[in-house]
């Protein structure tokens, strides 16, 4: 007879659309590593090179099989810790060992040709060209192309600093008034955008012949000229055509130039280059850096500590206030007390900015006075706490409710059974217990104080600046310091900011520590 009870359990079966579903994954995962791979080999970017590699590798023995189903659930978290938190982690030291920066981004061979084509002189004869700037990526950064038009015979030329200027067939582009205002796969650049991208498109030279380039000159116009330097290989040096002047590669600081006979830098253009532990070398024994340094970090703790402290101080003390059940209203004035908490921080700090004006800001206009918050250091750094504190109270005021909520109320009974005062009881028993479950929230908040970049640099832009000082301003903590340094107009200088980038991460660290240290010893209040 055949058998009435069902079996113990059944084996799963894949459906149809679940292995469809794994293979259209395995295949998009697939193409995208076939797509990334040529590139990544091309632009020389071994370290994201082998990430692909290696993700694409642990997807296909992850998801083709039945297997390491753990490892399913584990490995996206993973790869995206490697990706977007290791990994920068990684560039970031590995960039502060070296001098990248303006003048210093790309290979030696790069700044060679960069330096020859920047050379090409004009003749009496040269031919001048109708330009046309246009681009198949960015309009401000680029990569460009320019389209030349001779106005003489109509003849359309096109080229880049990596290829040749060469004929365009008639078809392929639109020639209006002389000059190219369509191209097949190009964008044309109007004149303003030509404009916001001068600087950039100003030191495009474009190859004819080994000793000849097509310059800008001006906005639409370019000419034919004769390169006046030339590299020789062997000797590695480059050579003036018109003096004869030769220029040797030569170490000026810790970088490597082409110099002069007299050792002098003669180009300001160099490459990419290891420079050891000069960066921090410069961080910790340059007298003035050392100085500046110090002084952001101390205001930087002043900073992080006086935001923690103010906005903990009044968020717990409303919070205490409104958690007494005899105040009528409490759910309309805790939804007000919100509001801060819900206006962006970019447009808050940006309101603020303009209350602190001197002459129409609506704090002086109310309390009737004078002050320039902006341009003395002191009023500048109130100014920031005070913001700091309008932005932050309210999630201290969160955090604290939350906790006086969870905090049993007949320990408090207790305590005014053995006679202690509404305010014996607030400081001996509720902020003990209230602290034992903020408190890391107050270590993380002062770690996101440390680095808060946005309140310095929205409010005050890191000012005011001393005469002549503009790296470090009045109000200016590490980061926005680092900010500086890297992006500043005296040029930027990713290496030194990434080996200060390095010194504020691990002073980051250590502080935070340092705190989670302390705030073990809360665990005994329970």
């Amino acid at each position: 007879m055949p058998s009435t009870h069902a079996p113990a359990h059944r084996e799963r079966t894949t459906t149809i659309p679940t292995i469809l579903a794994r293979v259209l994954f395995l295949g998009a995962v697939l193409a995208v590593a076939a797509f990334s791979v040529p590139v990544m080999i091309q632009l020389q970017q071994w370290m994201w090179l082998s990430i692909v590699v290696l993700a694409t590798i642990a997807i296909f023995a992850l998801y083709s099989t039945k297997r390491f189903v753990p490892g399913k659930y584990l490995f996206p978290g993973t790869l995206f810790l490697v990706v977007f938190l290791i990994t920068p982690i990684i560039l970031t030291i590995g960039y502060s060992f070296t001098n990248f920066g303006d003048g210093t981004r790309g290979t030696k061979e790069q700044a060679i040709d960069s330096i020859v084509a920047n050379s090409v002189q004009q003749s009496d004869d040269s031919t001048w060209y109708n330009l046309s700037v246009a681009t198949q990526g960015d309009p401000v950064e680029g990569p460009f192309t320019l389209f030349l038009v001779d106005p003489g015979t109509g003849t359309v030329y096109q080229g880049d600093e990596t290829a040749p200027v060469q004929e365009v067939p008639s078809g392929d582009v639109e020639v209006t008034s002389g000059f190219v205002t369509d191209a097949d796969g190009y964008t044309i650049l109007d004149a303003r955008e030509v404009n916001t991208a001068y600087d950039t498109i100003q030191q495009l030279a474009v190859p004819i012949t080994d000793s000849e380039a097509v310059r800008i000159q001006g906005a639409n116009q370019a000419f034919e000229g004769s390169t006046v330097l030339s590299y020789d290989e062997a000797s590695d040096t480059l050579t003036d055509s018109r003096s004869g002047e030769v220029y040797s590669v030569g170490t000026v600081g810790d970088t490597e130039y082409f110099v002069n006979a007299d050792g002098e830098r003669a180009f300001s253009q160099s490459w990419l280059q290891g420079v050891g532990l000069s960066n921090y070398e410069r961080l910790f024994t340059n007298a003035g850096i050392a100085k500046q340094f110090g002084a952001a970090f101390v205001w930087t703790l002043v900073f992080s500590l006086g935001s923690v402290l103010l906005t903990f101080v009044v968020g717990f003390a409303l919070a205490l206030v409104l958690n007494d059940e005899r105040v009528k209203g409490r759910r309309l004035y805790r939804s007000v007390l919100l509001m801060p908490y819900a206006v962006p921080g970019f447009i808050s700090l940006l309101v603020w900015s303009n209350f602190y004006n001197r002459d129409f800001g609506l704090i002086n206009e109310t309390l009737g006075m004078h002050l320039n918050w902006m341009g003395d250091p002191t009023l500048a750094k109130a100014a920031v706490l005070l913001t700091n504190l309008w932005m932050g109270f309210p999630y201290m005021f969160i955090v604290s409710t939350g906790a006086l909520q969870s905090i049993p109320s007949d320990v408090m009974e207790a305590a005014r059974m053995d006679g202690a005062s509404r305010l014996q009881t607030t400081i001996k028993v509720v902020t003990p217990l209230l602290l034992v479950a903020v408190a890391p929230l107050l270590v993380a908040s002062f770690a996101f104080n440390f680095n808060n970049f946005n309140a310095i640099q929205l409010l005050t832009e890191g000012g005011p600046f001393l005469p002549g000082e503009y790296t470090r301003g009045g109000t200016d903590i590490l980061i926005s310091m680092i900010y500086r340094i890297a992006f500043g107009g005296s040029g930027a200088d990713f290496g030194f900011a990434s080996a200060v980038s390095v010194a504020l991460f691990a002073l980051t660290g250590v502080l935070a520590a340092i705190q989670f240290r302390f705030t073990t010893v809360l665990e005994d209040v329970n």
